[in-house]
Parts: C-alpha cells; structure tokens; sequence
C-alpha cells in the first residue's frame, strides 16, 4: 500500500535476516515469542511497519515497511540492537546477534503509478 509524507509517496519495504551469534539455536520456544513481541514494540516505537516477522531456531527473518527517511542500515541497526538490549534487560537467559546482516528491498512500482504521480504534480510545486 503506498504510503506518504508530507512531501513524498512511497512503499518501501525490506527483507532482513540476521542470525545469532556463534550459531547457536537458542532461538525456539519462549525465547522466539519474546523475540517477537520484541521486535513489534521496536517498529511500533520506530514507525515503521512489521509486515512479516519469522524467528527460525538459527536465524531471523524481518519484513519491515519504512518511510525513506530511515536507511536500511539503521533499521537493522534499531532491530538488532535494540532487540538485544531489551531481551537481555528483561529475562535471565542472553542473546547476541552477529554483526553481519542481509537486506533487500521490496516493494512495487508500476508504469501506471509512476505516471499517475506525475500527473498528479502537473497542478504546480509546493
């Protein structure tokens, strides 16, 4: 669905995977569902969109709506690093997050909205 600013129309949504560090599988159970709900008040108190979230036992993958202001290396950033603040400061047992990370993009652009937005800028700059 595209979405606005004030000076801008977008839909911008992105494909993160990240894994835990060392590889292990502590990423089941008890431990997957407060990942979730983690990850929800993350991108509730970002603004940003969780379109999609799956927590595997070895990894994470994220699907994350976002307006353009934020990069893609910031959303990870928040995701990753918040996550594991807050899951560490909350419960006995830790997690840790590698520093690597994938992302792509996502999103839909068709000929027919590209050419509905600049007929829709014919009625002068503001």
């Amino acid at each position: 669905m595209v979405k606005s600013t004030r000076h801008a129309k977008y839909e911008l949504y992105y494909h993160i995977v990240f894994v835990p560090k060392y590889r292990r599988s502590p990423l089941t159970g008890k431990t997957k569902d407060r990942l979730e709900t983690i990850f929800t008040e993350i991108c509730e108190d970002k603004d940003l969109e969780l379109a999609e979230s799956e927590v595997m036992p070895d990894h994470v993958h994220l699907f994350i709506g976002s307006p353009p202001k934020n990069a893609p290396s910031l959303i990870v950033n928040w995701v990753k690093g918040i996550s594991a603040r807050k899951y560490n400061q909350r419960y006995d047992d830790r997690v840790k997050w590698t520093r690597s990370y994938y992302v792509g993009t996502a999103g839909s652009s068709s000929k027919g909205a590209v050419e509905q937005y600049i007929a829709e800028q014919e009625g002068g700059d503001e």
